[in-house]
């Protein structure tokens, strides 16, 4: 990404659409960033019931994932269901991904393809001792750009909550990046009214 690029010009390709990636993809886009998903449905959020995700008293894993990705369509994410994913590369200042479809361009890219490392692997990405990519706080790799998230970077933590925030902590850092300055997503009450008017719940 080159210093004259502005917030409008970035691009962020997502790479797995279960909890991590939709999180990721939702902050990247509400804020401004261009964010394409590849989702096959592989998440093991179907074989799931949610009671430990705090503020969801009880939810069904495929409900769950269906008010997710109504989230991130209704943001405008451009969200390609069942477009596998065959092999993500650096190109320049960003990555090409491509597609059993074609090849895409992107300035960042989020890997969240749950336990399967292929593509960080692919990608030259540094992994742990335990065979997890390596990654910081932020969630990015080795490489400059490139993020993993959940299952990809935790041996056993598979929790939704936990590949949400991992999900928000990639995007976060990929917009302070963008921005030139530590970037903050909190929303209040009135962005809500502005947002969604009359649908908000009262």
């Amino acid at each position: 990404m080159s210093d004259e690029t502005t917030p409008d010009d970035v691009s962020v390709i997502v790479v797995g659409g279960g909890p991590a990636g939709l999180s990721a993809a939702l902050f990247t886009e509400k804020n401004g960033l261009e964010t394409t998903v590849f989702d096959i449905d592989e998440t093991w959020m179907h074989k799931a019931h949610l009671f430990n995700y705090l503020g969801i008293g009880s939810v069904g894993g495929s409900e769950f994932m269906a008010t997710a990705r109504q989230q991130v369509d209704d943001f405008g994410v451009d969200r390609r269901q069942d477009e596998v994913v065959t092999a993500v590369s650096e190109s320049g200042d960003g990555f090409v991904v491509e597609t059993e479809d074609g090849e895409y361009e992107a300035d960042f890219v989020v890997l969240a393809t749950g336990a399967n490392r292929d593509l960080a692997d692919d990608l030259g990405c540094a992994f742990s001792d335990d065979d997890t990519v390596d990654v910081g706080v932020d969630m990015e790799t080795s490489v400059d750009g490139a993020y993993a998230t959940g299952a990809m970077v935790r041996p056993e933590e598979w929790q939704a909550a936990i590949s949400v925030g991992d999900g928000a902590a990639a995007a976060l850092n990929i917009l302070s990046t963008v921005k030139g300055e530590h970037y903050h997503d909190f929303d209040v009450p009135d962005d809500a009214a502005r947002v969604f008017g009359e649908h908000v719940a009262e």
